[in-house]
């Protein structure tokens, strides 16, 4: 399929990488509001975590070539601005982060004949796409504006699903470490909001000194959990770190059930879940750290060397993700997704 991305951040080009390295799709127009399409190219060429690109990027005046392939590229702040049919686009992938361009995506596809899959939690949207969730509802006929959620309900979201169905949950709790973001300070100032430009966070503490420090924070992970959860609606509670690290989140999930079970009981289920779904879930007892992750393209990596059951109904589990790849992965499948499904 041809594929539009708007928006040309951390998440738009790891989607691009994860779409190039798989092969199969064709990337043809990129718009962000970056003026310099060869900024825009180095910064595909050049990554810092993942490294260099293998096929070789160049710009040439408005367009990438990547490996000697176009890819046309505009500069327009609103995704609504954007000549997206004239590009011949069967899906675009809203990534900018920026409410507005949601909103406009949710009128943009009224009248357009190819979806719009937006990288967050969009509470707008015609559904909220989970593999492992809620992959098996989605429909492309009706489900014209698919959320992808976040990295954070990607990776529990799944647990949480294989807990409730099989113990029943009570209640629990959700602490998420989460690498530095682009927006955050090296120096301490104002936060200033990637979703509402111009905006200052409230939360005052987000504009410290991101270099050095764990800045508590409150974080959308169990809201998110629960649009795809309906089911689980005020049992749970969530709160998150930002941590001095440049990629891999963890989330620590203390989750009370109804049905007493051990450690064995939860560890088999979850490994009976990875055999039947292998690309979003992988148990590991090796004694690894968060950077061992990286590149990993699972949705949630469950570390069974932490898992613990307390009286019968606590159980303490620890997820690994890597928030950049391992989600961009999953907005890939939902792409191949909608492509089967349409065919």
């Amino acid at each position: 399929m041809r594929i539009g991305i708007n928006g040309f951040g951390r998440i738009g080009r790891a989607v691009a990488r994860v779409l190039l390295e798989r092969g199969g799709h064709e990337i043809v127009h990129i718009n962000d509001i970056n003026p310099d399409t060869n900024n825009l190219a180095y910064l595909l060429n050049y990554d810092s975590i993942y490294g260099r690109l293998a096929p070789e990027v160049r710009a040439e005046s408005s367009t990438l070539l990547v490996g000697g392939k176009a890819i046309s590229v505009s500069h327009e702040s609103k995704i609504s601005t954007v000549a997206w049919a004239d590009k011949g686009v069967d899906v675009v992938v809203e990534a900018t982060g920026v409410k507005e361009n949601e909103r406009l995506a949710k009128e943009m596809v009224r009248s357009t004949k190819f979806p719009v899959f937006v990288t967050n939690a969009c509470p707008d949207a015609d559904t909220t796409l989970l593999f492992g969730v809620s992959d098996k509802d989605y429909d492309p006929a009706r489900h014209k504006l698919v959320a992808m959620s976040i990295c954070d309900t990607n990776a529990c979201a799944p647990i949480l699903k294989l807990l409730d169905e099989a113990y029943g949950i009570d209640h629990g709790y959700i602490t998420t470490l989460h690498p530095w973001l682009s927006y955050q300070n090296l120096m301490d100032g104002p936060s200033r909001s990637q979703s509402y430009p111009g905006a200052t966070h409230s939360h005052f503490a987000l504009g410290r000194s991101s270099i050095g420090t764990l800045i508590p924070k409150p974080t959308t992970v169990v809201s998110a959990c629960e649009r795809a959860l309906p089911h689980i609606q005020g049992k749970l509670q969530c709160m998150s770190y930002r941590v001095p690290t440049s990629i891999v989140s963890t989330a620590d999930m203390v989750i009370t059930v109804k049905k007493p079970v051990s450690d064995k009981d939860v560890l088999k289920l979850v490994e009976g879940a990875q055999a039947q779904m292998p690309n979003v879930l992988r148990v590991t007892g090796e004694p690894l750290i968060s950077l061992d992750y990286m590149k990993d393209s699972h949705s949630v990596i469950f570390d069974s060397r932490w898992l613990m059951v307390n009286a019968g109904h606590h159980i303490k589990m620890v997820l690994w993700y890597d928030n950049e790849w391992g989600y961009s992965s999953r907005v890939a499948d939902g792409i191949d997704l909608y492509g089967r499904l349409r065919a």
